[in-house]
């Protein structure tokens, strides 16, 4: 079974913010494989069935997001189950707005919800999906960015990515991480490439 975490904070007033694109990404799994993400557990909500042929558990951390390790070490151990089996999918403001990366290791960058994760299970070496959320310019504040609901054309442009990425969660799933990575971490060609 893999345990498939979305990092997110659980008040409505974030449910649209940058900071909730894991949950979204989360609710686009549980909506593919009629799962019903929803009994507590764990410190989190939590959905059990089958995508794209493998047993996956899906949740939703509800510590609030610089806590999110506590559930995910929890649901490690209550499932029995490895680092090898656990996938986290987080928003990345270094990434731009549409965005997708998958790794199978490295930091958490500025991230306090993946800082959390690897904190709580005590390395840095499993799977993750990093969702793209950027400006397209500086920042005064990263958390207010972060924190904000976004606008009606960031949304649009999000649901694009949250739809690449449950290609790619289910790439992982069939494929392996290698070849999910080789497919899905394309270089966004720069402004006239598409012309050539």
């Amino acid at each position: 079974m893999r345990l498939i975490v979305g990092l997110g904070n659980p008040d409505p007033e974030y449910q649209w913010t940058p900071h909730n694109l894991g949950f979204m990404a989360v609710d686009e799994l549980a909506n593919r494989a009629a799962i019903r993400v929803e009994r507590p557990e764990a410190k989190a909500l939590v959905g059990r069935g089958k995508l794209a042929g493998e047993e996956i558990l899906l949740a939703k951390p509800q510590t609030y997001m610089n806590l999110s390790g506590i559930s995910v070490r929890d649901l490690l151990a209550k499932y029995q189950l490895e680092l090898g089996d656990l996938l986290v999918l987080w928003d990345e403001v270094q990434l731009p707005l549409g965005t997708i990366r998958i790794h199978s290791g490295g930091s958490a960058g500025s991230h306090n919800g993946a800082k959390s994760v690897i904190s709580a299970v005590g390395t840095q070496e499993f799977a993750r999906l990093r969702l793209g959320c950027g400006p397209e310019q500086a920042l005064s504040s990263r958390r207010e960015y972060v924190l904000r609901p976004m606008k009606k054309r960031e949304l649009e442009v999000a649901a694009e990515m949250l739809d690449e990425a449950g290609n790619a969660v289910e790439a992982i799933l069939k494929e392996g991480i290698d070849a999910a990575m080789t497919r899905f971490n394309r270089r966004q060609p720069a402004e006239g490439e598409l012309d050539r």
